[in-house]
């Protein structure tokens, strides 16, 4: 259901394999997920992650006809363990957040209600021309906010546009995702995983740490409650990064000799 592999030491790519439900996320590939960016995290020579889906999609959403047994059932059990499946679920959110890596998100076809939200707690989305994008989950008879789409969806688009498009579950297409700034490049479906191998590669070139901490930095100041605060965990970071192995001068980054 998951397949990872590792065309370089440096750079995982995680796919999501149910081509045959457009990669729906069962139990199984939930947890199967959590077992691989965990495993992914532990990878000091892992730098960079690309993330993706197998056949026509990216992900689907939540495949609703999988038996699963956290939440099986109802009556006075139901709260309880549907809680628990549903935390499961959403904590591949804080996963993606906080691992070291910085994931791209290669998304071809679509990327539906649990997917968009995988998509979104990316570190950088690019979509093949065919990806499609929609939160769909107000249109299941539930809440339309789910799997932190509420929060980072309006950080990457605004509060506007995110608004819209999760109160009424409008389905945008590869172009209007770029255009809203959802995703940051679009390609043709052929180039889509050169591309996001491509980004990754860039990445490698830098300092581990650099990367690293500019990954966290960057998701820790969308909740700074002052720039002085944000200014503080920069500082900080930059001196860290520093002592790393010495900063390149001028000309190196340049490219002069």
């Amino acid at each position: 259901m998951l397949e990872s592999r590792y065309p370089s030491p440096d750079i995982a790519i995680v796919t999501l394999n149910r081509p045959e439900k457009l990669n729906a996320l069962s139990y199984e590939l939930v947890e199967q997920l959590h077992e691989t960016l965990a495993d992914i995290h532990a990878n000091n020579d892992c730098r960079a992650v690309v993330l993706t889906g197998a056949g026509r999609g990216f992900c689907s959403g939540l495949d609703l006809t999988d038996p699963n047994p956290e939440a099986a059932g109802r009556g006075t059990e139901f709260p309880r363990a549907g809680m628990r499946w549903q935390e499961r679920i959403a904590e591949l959110t804080t996963r993606l957040q906080r691992l070291r890596q910085p994931v791209i998100a290669a998304v071809n076809g679509p990327a539906y209600g649990g997917g968009l939200g995988i998509a979104a707690a990316c570190d950088i989305r690019i979509a093949g021309e065919s990806a499609r994008f929609c939160t769909q989950f107000i249109k299941l008879g539930i809440g339309g906010a789910d799997i932190g789409v509420s929060y980072t969806l309006p950080r990457i688009i605004g509060a506007g546009p995110a608004f819209d498009l999760i109160l009424t579950a409008r389905a945008i297409d590869a172009r209007e995702a770029l255009r809203l700034g959802l995703v940051s490049r679009l390609t043709s479906d052929a180039e889509l995983l050169d591309e996001a191998l491509s980004i990754a590669r860039t990445l490698c070139g830098y300092g581990k740490f650099g990367v690293e901490s500019t990954k966290q930095v960057l998701w820790a100041n969308l909740d700074a409650g002052s720039l002085d605060a944000a200014l503080h965990l920069e500082n900080r970071s930059q001196i860290l990064a520093s002592t790393e192995s010495g900063m390149r001068s001028a000309d190196e980054v340049l490219g002069k000799r």
